[in-house]
């Protein structure tokens, strides 16, 4: 079966790549080169239809939202509805983490429903239904099948965890604070200690491509060992995991599946450029997909602010995708007012880095919205406004509902002001 990736390599244009490019501003031809060079993906399974996105390099930075129900919580209304709201506010893609409850289901119900791109972690699923040691490569690849035919788009798998990279961050000089944060990461290094076999995704890593090659899934090789602590960000573990996942990556290119590579994660704000030049630098310029990352470890209930100033730094710096990060994050499960949260604080992280990097349209965007405001023109800003819901009521809920002015100047605006002045020269 043909991939984005196969395809743009035999110099073919695919309906996605034109997709992205009417949307990117690029020339067709331009997409393709950029997909065959590995340098952008475009997650797309075969069995799905919906409107394309890309994700890398010179592309808008993505906002992935992560949804799904637990052991503890499990209302598939809940679920949707909070896939509503991401949407609705701009998530360019949506995972289904869903570890509780009806897993397929939930995920049959949300690929139905969504008009974006659906990405899952399959060895979640395996985990609710076998014990650490029970787990083994033929359950692990049987799932990653089912979930492939079911139109899953992309898909995290923690291929880095290694006999050899736990053995490093086992063995660091220095231990970590906050040793295995990932969950796929840390059932995988117990399911190693418990058996002392070696990973499956990593020893049976041609099987796994050959599945994502049949129905054109996307790999994002899972970060296992991030870092959960400011403290631990870049060190031995995290690096060895990372030069092993490079090694995947080109793999992957090769027998023509597309990959993006999963970072961390918690990093202090100045190591966060140095964290992306070197993920790019060992995995060949692949799209690289961040969960923030959290600036500080001690905001707890407003990480989405420490996650958004994490990701514009990191987006800046060339990171291709935000996977966003909630009040509730590191508290409890989401809710749809956390999701429009985290979507909302991702989105703007995600534009501040396009500014920073050029990216095709970005200026033009926040040009147009600082003549909406030179004219005083409220329509026109509500309609450019990242949000333009909250814009419009607060606005028409002030005292200044249906005035040229708001309460903030009243008066003494100095927009109007300035406008008056050019008119009397």
């Amino acid at each position: 079966m043909a991939t984005q990736l196969s395809r743009a390599k035999n110099g073919e244009i695919t309906q996605q790549m034109i997709e992205v490019a009417q949307d990117e501003g690029y020339t067709p031809e331009e997409i393709r080169d950029l997909v065959a060079k590995g340098l952008v993906v475009i997650p797309f399974n075969i069995h799905r239809s919906f409107r394309a996105v890309g994700i890398g390099q010179g592309l808008r930075t993505k906002v992935n939202a992560n949804i799904g129900a637990s052991g503890l919580r499990n209302l598939e209304e809940e679920e949707l509805k909070k896939l509503e709201i991401a949407v609705r506010f701009g998530a360019e893609s949506v995972m289904d983490l869903s570890t509780g409850g009806d897993l397929d289901e939930i995920r049959k119900i949300i690929i139905e429903n969504s008009p974006v791109m659906i990405g899952t972690v399959p060895i979640y699923e395996v985990a609710t239904q076998l014990a650490v040691d029970e787990i083994d490569g033929e359950k692990l690849f049987a799932c990653i099948e089912k979930q492939a035919r079911q139109g899953v788009d992309f898909i995290t798998v923690h291929c880095g965890i290694t006999r050899h990279t736990v053995s490093v961050l086992d063995h660091m000089p220095l231990p970590r604070l906050g040793g295995i944060v990932s969950r796929g990461g840390s059932l995988l290094a117990a399911y190693i200690a418990a058996s002392g076999n070696e990973n499956p995704l990593y020893e049976q890593y041609d099987r796994l491509l050959a599945i994502c090659l049949e129905h054109d899934v996307t790999l994002s090789l899972g970060d296992g060992l991030r870092p959960g602590a400011g403290y631990d960000a870049n060190d031995a573990a995290q690096i060895a995991e990372l030069m092993v996942l490079g090694e995947l990556a080109a793999r992957a290119r090769d027998y023509g599946v597309q990959v993006m590579i999963e970072g961390p994660g918690h990093v202090p704000i100045n190591q966060i450029t140095e964290a992306v030049s070197m993920q790019k630098r060992i995995c060949h310029g692949a799209p690289f997909y961040v969960l923030g990352p959290l600036v500080t470890d001690v905001a707890p209930g407003y990480d989405h602010i420490t996650g958004a100033i994490g990701g514009a730094i990191a987006a800046a710096a060339g990171v291709d995708f935000l996977c966003y990060v909630t009040p509730a994050e590191h508290l409890r499960l989401p809710d749809k007012d956390d999701v429009r949260e985290g979507v909302m604080a991702s989105k703007i992280a995600a534009h501040a880095g396009d500014l920073a990097k050029g990216v095709r349209g970005a200026r033009a965007w926040d040009n147009a919205m600082s003549m909406a405001r030179k004219n005083l023109d409220w329509t026109s800003m509500y309609q450019l406004a990242l949000d333009p819901f909250k814009p419009r009521q607060y606005k028409e809920g002030s005292e200044a509902s249906a005035e040229e002015v708001c309460t903030m100047c009243g008066s003494l605006c100095a927009v109007r002001t300035d406008n008056r002045r050019k008119k009397i020269n």
